[in-house]
């Protein structure tokens, strides 16, 4: 099937009429995405145009049971990228390939205090930090699992699921077979408790990855996040910290710290942050979170999904806010954020990234969205701009 029949098709199926509880019925997402890509690597410049149509189905049945299916296509108008899959590696990577393939299957129970999930499922945990569905791909990242949550009082929540497989982000069409699923034995434990002082967390994770022995870990950590307003102020703060051994089959020696303080402040429409976040190395290995939503941490150029082997140093800043005037009052967000970058070990200089986002509505229920990356490398990787134009719709 050609790309322009994929998207005539996906374009079809969007338009037709979708009205439905989110937990019962029909579901549909449509986004478009154009992704351009200039890297001091690569002698030609990357420009991906994709489209990605998901169609989902849920069902209640009686005592609390629901199944539910969803069904993901992208499909590509050019080909002037490496999606991975297609081949082309004198382009830098766009890792949105074309596919079309069963994004979530799952059987669930939902009670008073708690419930369970069996099948094909997204799973988020916290911040997305270790455990996530990289959403911002078109190509979701999505788990063969069993989950479950148990609340025994209000604010106490404890969730435990045993991943079997992950879907990764680079589809059942990518050309190393490693990039589309790894077969996995993990274990995740999130204990969290919500009260007047914020939420503390305590998690779990024990990651048997049966295809790559060397992503074997075992994560223990604590994220403590909060808020607090002072009449027309608001100050906030996450802490965090966690560390990361080897563990099952993996022959190598881990033994890496974690390390996040996030202070916040927001006044008069805006917010206002700065950061350190530290994934500790030793020259052999450092710490790694390969099933994170790895594209909201560490900069938007993606420079470092891989924590080098020195680990990573991230000092960022960032502020966000909203205007408009009109029907577009308060509708309109944008971000800036700074991130200057240096290696835990050693201190050497990684070089220094600039994002900004602009997002917007538009008729007939589509959002916006406006991004820019601008990496500049000192030493490491390369000199790499990145800009994003998006529309997005989702039903109901």
């Amino acid at each position: 099937m050609t790309s322009r029949n994929c998207l005539a098709i996906a374009l079809a199926l969007a338009l037709q009429p979708v009205a439905a509880q989110a937990d019962d019925g029909w579901s549909a997402n449509l986004r478009y995405r154009h992704e351009a890509v200039s890297d001091d690597a690569f002698a030609r410049d990357a420009s991906a145009d994709t489209l990605r149509l998901r169609l989902g189905y849920s069902h209640a049945f009686v005592n609390g049971f629901s199944a539910g299916a969803e069904l993901e296509a992208v499909a590509a108008a050019d080909g002037s990228y490496n999606s991975t899959a297609n081949g082309r590696t004198t382009y830098p990577v766009v890792a949105d390939p074309e596919s079309f393939e069963l994004n979530q299957a799952w059987l669930r129970w939902r009670g008073e205090r708690g419930g369970a999930t069996l099948g094909r499922q997204r799973l988020l945990l916290d911040n997305q930090r270790f455990v996530g569905n990289v959403g911002w791909r078109q190509n979701e990242q999505t788990y063969d699992a069993f989950s479950a949550d148990f609340s025994p009082r209000e604010g106490l929540v404890l969730r435990y699921s045993w991943l079997d497989r992950v879907h990764r982000v680079f589809s059942d069409e990518a050309i190393d077979p490693l990039a589309r699923e790894r077969d996995l034995n993990a274990h995740l434990a999130n204990l969290s408790w919500t009260g007047a002082a914020g939420t503390l967390a305590a998690y779990g994770y024990w990651l048997d990855d049966q295809d790559v022995a060397t992503a074997s870990t075992r994560t223990l950590g604590l994220r403590y996040t909060g808020q607090r307003a002072f009449d027309a102020v608001k100050l906030g703060w996450t802490l965090e910290y966690a560390k990361q051994r080897d563990h099952a089959d993996n022959p190598l020696q881990v033994s890496a710290d974690y390390v996040l303080f996030e202070p916040s402040l927001s006044a008069r429409g805006l917010t206002w942050k700065v950061g350190w976040e530290r994934l500790g190395g030793n020259g052999s290995t450092a710490f790694q979170t390969p099933l994170a939503t790895l594209h909201a941490f560490n900069g938007w150029a993606d420079k470092f999904l891989v924590t080098p082997a020195n680990g990573l140093d991230d000092r960022y800043a960032s502020v966000s806010g909203k205007f408009g005037s009109g029907r577009l009052d308060g509708k309109l967000g944008w971000t800036v954020a700074w991130h200057d970058y240096v290696a835990d070990r050693g201190d050497a200089d990684y070089g220094r990234e600039l994002n900004a986002s602009l997002s917007f509505p538009l008729p007939a229920g589509f959002a916006g969205l406006v991004k820019l990356a601008d990496y500049r490398s000192d030493g490491f990787a390369h000199d790499t701009r990145k800009l994003w134009l998006q529309i997005e719709r989702n039903w109901p």
